[in-house]
């Protein structure tokens, strides 16, 4: 009666074996590299640079540093303006920094067809 299922021996043939070894050894270095993105901050500036904010790796608001000739009570819609436009190019430059690593350690895993 024939084997149902599984290899011969019960071993895995040498391309499969290597392929999991590359899957494993890349699964720890995107955990590496995204522990590294983490620890970085990204920080960009609004309305001239009166308005700067930091995010973190993790892409959470570290700070927010306002200069203060932009907080003019009868002007709030420009500090507002301004805090928006700062977080979303930090978050952004925190993005594309993830998604820069990210294509580095996928590199050519594009041409996979599922």
């Amino acid at each position: 009666m024939a084997k149902r299922g599984g290899f011969p021996g019960g071993a895995m043939p040498g391309n499969m074996s290597n392929l999991m070894k590359q899957a494993q050894r890349m699964q720890r270095q995107m955990e590496e590299g995204q522990k590294e993105l983490e620890t970085k901050e990204f920080t960009a500036s609004a309305g001239g640079g009166a308005v700067e904010v930091t995010v973190s790796g993790k892409k959470e608001i570290v700070s927010i540093k306002l200069a203060e000739e932009i907080v003019d009570p009868e002007d709030i819609e420009t500090l507002q303006d301004a805090v928006v436009a700062a977080a979303n190019e930090a978050l952004r430059q925190a993005e594309e920094e993830s998604s820069a690593l990210m294509s580095k350690m996928t590199g050519g895993l594009g041409g996979f067809p599922f």
